[in-house]
């Protein structure tokens, strides 16, 4: 079992810049951890966006320090990239405790997740992203752990098995999922507070990207910090992607200062319009349009003539078509909106 390494809530230095809920995946570029902790804010007061969250965790943080006792478990949710694993970093910042990180997947049996409960020390934090995917030996192994601080461990088989009751620290479970439906209602309900994460605005992005353009010591124009956030999709990862491709492309092909046409000449080549639309997401819309003549299609047809997974469509395209009402689900299928065909320029070929 790999280990992540813990984290210590005060031998990091602060950052003398703020930043957003900013996290870091390979969609664009190249994955660089290094890059990754520059970006991540180091504290709550320097998350940008979420401020009802925000504002509801420094309420949860201020009684926490006032009864000197653990925080109660917290579970967070939302779609990818929008600052579940950066929260649950600062947290433990905040508190001057230690953060030990894992995932659902990688718990495969009781045994792994064993060390992680026994190595906590009163006060610290877990945090397990993707929680949903916890193996079901496991989910029910980590009952007693989050009401009780204890594990029951068997030891021996037949009828010389014997149960020790082992005592942990009182620790904090943080759990991040993108797939709140998938948990079930024991662990659901064994979270003391459950935070949901929406996406941002284009106020909000612009400041995150103002905010890492410093920290990446590359100077910016305003124009030209709009255009990336308007890019983003609501997402600051996403922002930091482009971000970071605005960063090179001017650097490569410019004086390196990220300008309205460093911009419009980046995103170009990345084949990303003003909405955020990327080359995929229009195949998608002009094969609804030219082949299927609009709608609806099933979502199988459409990946078969697209030659994608059906299952990538439907978490990695449709979300954001949705989002944008360029498409709807019905019972039938997929069905192309005229907002879809005005901003592609598209019109519905002629019945018969």
């Amino acid at each position: 079992m790999v280990r992540e390494p813990v984290i210590k809530g005060d031998d990091e230095p602060e950052d003398d810049f703020s930043g957003g809920a900013v996290g870091w995946d390979s969609s664009c570029l190249a994955d660089d951890a290094e890059y990754d902790d520059v970006l991540r804010p180091q504290r709550l007061s320097e998350v940008v966006g979420q401020r009802q969250v925000v504002e509801r965790l420094q309420v949860i943080l201020d009684a926490t320090r006032k009864r000197n006792e653990p925080l109660g478990h917290l579970l967070l949710d939302g779609p990818p990239g929008l600052g579940k694993t950066t929260l649950a970093s600062v947290l433990p910042k905040e508190l001057g405790t230690e953060l030990q990180i894992t995932s659902g997947p990688s718990l495969s049996a009781p045994k792994d997740l064993l060390p992680y409960l026994t190595n906590a020390a009163h006060g610290s934090f877990l945090f397990i992203d993707e929680i949903h995917r916890l193996p079901a030996t496991v989910e029910e192994f980590i009952y007693p752990a989050m009401e009780d601080f204890r594990v029951d461990i068997t030891l021996g088989d037949g009828i010389n098995a014997r149960t020790v009751n082992m005592k942990l620290q009182k620790f904090t479970l943080i759990g991040a999922t993108t797939r709140s439906g998938m948990l079930t209602a024991p662990l659901r309900d064994r979270f003391v507070r459950r935070e949901h994460l929406d996406f941002y605005d284009d106020e909000e992005l612009v400041e995150i990207v103002r905010r890492n353009s410093i920290k990446l010591r590359t100077e910016i124009s305003d124009d030209a910090a709009f255009e990336i956030a308007r890019r983003s999709r609501g997402t600051p990862r996403k922002a930091n992607n482009l971000l970071r491709w605005a960063r090179d492309f001017a650097t490569s092909k410019a004086d390196g200062h990220i300008t309205n046409e460093v911009v419009a000449k980046a995103f170009e080549m990345l084949e990303i319009d003003h909405l955020g639309l990327e080359r995929q997401d229009r195949r998608y819309l002009e094969t609804l349009v030219k082949t299927f003549s609009g709608g609806p299609a099933g979502v199988q047809a459409l990946g078969h003539s697209l030659n994608i997974p059906a299952d990538t469509l439907e978490d990695e395209v449709e979300p954001f078509l949705l989002r944008c009402g360029f498409i709807q689900r019905s019972p039938r299928g997929r069905i192309v909106t005229m907002a879809a065909l005005e901003h592609l320029k598209l019109t519905l070929p002629e019945a018969g």
